[in-house]
């Protein structure tokens, strides 16, 4: 299978904590809308006679486009690739788009999966991470999403300064109320250069508590695996095996091409990505030219990518592909750097895969790095 990832580089605010490529500038828009169909025209060629499985708008914020101007891009991915009758069409969106007026225009487009950045439904949260939306709008637009989408899913976010267990367990309840068929939970983290760690920095907010989170985190483990959600990949939860087309392709190195400014891309062997500067972007795409730069991985990447995404997945990692495709000094290197992990109960091996355990999973990233061959 093959996938493409559409970058909407446009935001009506700058969230507290993100670090994104975005513009709180709607100047290029329409200049941006040239150029993104100008790239998939291009790019044809990388995904010829592969048959598309998913496309994924996400950002920055795509619902800040128009019904009229996303129908516009699907069309140009339509006319230039083979794409299958069954893809997932996401769109990334915020609660304060999502007006009954444009769900409804939604539901009426190839869109069938919306993927809604509500992070919390309490206005203290939303207030202190600067997001557009208000509690209200939250609330108020997964009740008109569930109306027009059976596929939906919903972020939320844990480890904010200040939310206590207690809001926390009411923001995994609302949806679970609603019977939301998806749900992607991260932990809060302060990045270089972002007003999240300028703020914590100058004493304005307060630190990340990684208790906090960590309880958090089996909070909602407990929750929603009690409801029949399948803890499918670390942040990830589905019910009814709704899976998210575009990141299990990710997590499984499947191919897929990035449309935008600072879109990545992967063939296989060699991952590119786009300029993160708008302007640079649509100069270049103007010249038919593509901004993008390349680094070819070498077999210690790809098995250390393949470390990464399997231990955050409830697939593991198979020891059996592992000596297939690296060779056995791999396999028998990954198990020996396991050993202490699994007499410490965070990792186990169980015909011939490598799991993490429960009470791994929070420190799953940590534990992959353990496992990591040295270039």
């Amino acid at each position: 299978m093959s996938g493409i990832y559409i970058h909407i580089p446009f935001c009506k605010k700058a969230c507290h904590y993100c670090d994104f490529h975005f513009s709180t500038s709607f100047k290029y828009k329409d200049q941006m809308i040239i150029s993104l169909k100008n790239e998939i025209l291009i790019r044809k060629r990388e995904l010829k006679d592969k048959k598309i499985e998913s496309i994924y708008f996400g950002g920055g914020t795509p619902s800040v486009l128009s019904t009229i101007e996303i129908n516009s891009l699907i069309q140009t991915v339509y006319d230039n690739y083979l794409v299958n009758d069954s893809v997932e069409i996401t769109l990334e969106a915020n609660p304060d788009d999502l007006t009954n007026k444009k769900i409804l225009e939604l539901s009426k487009t190839r869109v069938n999966r919306l993927s809604i950045g509500v992070q919390s439904f309490f206005q203290k949260d939303l207030t202190l991470m600067n997001r557009s939306h208000t509690s209200n709008q939250a609330l108020d637009c997964i009740k008109s999403a569930i109306k027009y989408f059976d596929n939906i899913s919903v972020d939320l976010i844990y480890g904010i300064p200040g939310l206590d267990n207690l809001r926390w367990k009411e923001n995994i309840e609302i949806l679970i109320s609603h019977n939301i068929s998806h749900i992607s939970a991260y932990a809060l983290t302060v990045e270089p250069k972002t007003a999240l760690k300028k703020y914590i920095d100058n004493g304005i907010i307060s630190p990340i508590d990684d208790s906090q989170s960590q309880q958090q985190f089996y909070i909602l483990l407990d929750i929603l695996e009690n409801h029949n959600y399948e803890n499918y990949e670390l942040s990830n939860f589905a019910k009814n095996k709704l899976y998210s087309v575009n990141n299990s392709a990710y997590w499984t190195r499947k191919k897929y091409i990035g449309i935008g400014p600072s879109a990545h891309s992967f063939n296989g062997n060699d991952r590119f990505w786009n300029i993160n500067n708008n302007i640079k972007y649509i100069e270049s795409l103007n010249n038919n030219i593509l901004p993008n730069s390349k680094e070819s991985l070498s077999l210690i990447d790809k098995f250390n990518e393949t470390v990464m995404f399997g231990l955050r997945t409830n697939k593991g990692i198979s020891l059996v592909d592992i000596e297939n495709e690296f060779g056995t000094i791999y396999k028998n290197q990954i198990i020996e750097n396991s050993q202490n992990h699994i007499n410490n109960e965070l990792l186990i091996i169980k015909n011939k895969y490598l799991y993490i355990t429960r009470k791994g999973k929070f420190l799953s990233d940590g534990i992959a790095s353990d496992l990591f061959m040295l270039n």
